[in-house]
């Protein structure tokens, strides 16, 4: 149980009027996988199936979902991508959180950062598009390097990335009255963020190992273990996460962002 300690911490600290004593952690009996992986890894004794609590990120590349059959498959949550720089709208982003909203899963938008355009330039995009309505859960940046992006491949010095983001984000919360989530891969997070945003909760990609042995002194909330899901509901594959926690610190948690 001591294991999983560390990854709950910070949901405790940020939870209002909640302690660590709150919590009842994440149990470490085997859980046996809740769906087909087209390309499963071996993460040792530290596997994704322990943490009981999954949820899906999708855009419109996932086509015609079935939100109905996704939640009676399990899925506890869905990140659904809203917006890509400062101009950009996915093209399934309303119709998802309304139906995602209308089973009951519990949702939350996401916008895809760029480093040519400014951070107001893209947080009057997110809001312009994304309506207080649209999120159960806090808004998330998603922060990671563009490498084949087709209009803007640009990398900015550590300071300059962090001072983006922040801006980003202090608008989002001034906003919708929720601090956002940063979603976040390897290599942007070892360029950028190790030591910085303490404050948050992360959510990271880690498709090989445990984030423990991945992120540097980095606590995580969410974490994004595989991208070749079987997940009923959904055409093709998609990608699976897990929650850092037990069903109970879940509605907890859910709880506690939704006001």
């Amino acid at each position: 149980m001591r294991r999983f300690i560390p990854a709950l911490l910070p949901l405790a600290m940020l939870l209002t009027g909640c302690t660590t004593g709150a919590y009842d952690l994440v149990e470490t009996a085997a859980i046996a996988p809740r769906y087909e992986d087209k390309d499963p890894q071996d993460f040792g004794y530290n596997h994704p199936h322990r943490y009981p609590v999954h949820g899906i990120d999708v855009s419109k590349w996932q086509g015609d979902i079935q939100w109905q059959k996704v939640k009676d498959s399990g899925v506890s949550f869905a990140f659904i991508k809203a917006t890509e720089g400062k101009d950009r709208l996915d093209s399934r982003f309303h119709e998802y959180w309304q139906r995602a909203n209308a089973v009951g899963i519990p949702h939350a938008p996401y916008h895809f950062l760029y480093f040519c355009s400014t951070a107001d330039e893209q947080a009057d995009w997110f809001i312009r598009n994304v309506p207080k309505a649209s999120m159960d859960l806090p808004p998330v940046l998603d922060a990671e390097w563009n490498g084949h992006s087709p209009t803007c491949r640009k990398r900015p010095d550590p300071e300059t990335v962090r001072r983006v983001m922040q801006r980003f984000m202090d608008r989002l919360e001034a906003h919708y009255g929720k601090r956002p989530i940063i979603y976040t891969s390897v290599d942007f997070h070892r360029d950028n963020l190790v030591g910085h945003f303490r404050n948050y909760h992360f959510w990271v990609r880690s498709v090989a190992a445990h984030p423990k042995d991945i992120y540097a002194d980095r606590t995580w909330a969410f974490w994004q273990y595989t991208s070749t899901a079987v997940v009923p509901g959904i055409p093709g594959l998609t990608d699976i996460n897990v929650f850092a926690g037990s069903p109970k610190n879940w509605q907890k948690w859910v709880a506690s962002v939704s006001n």
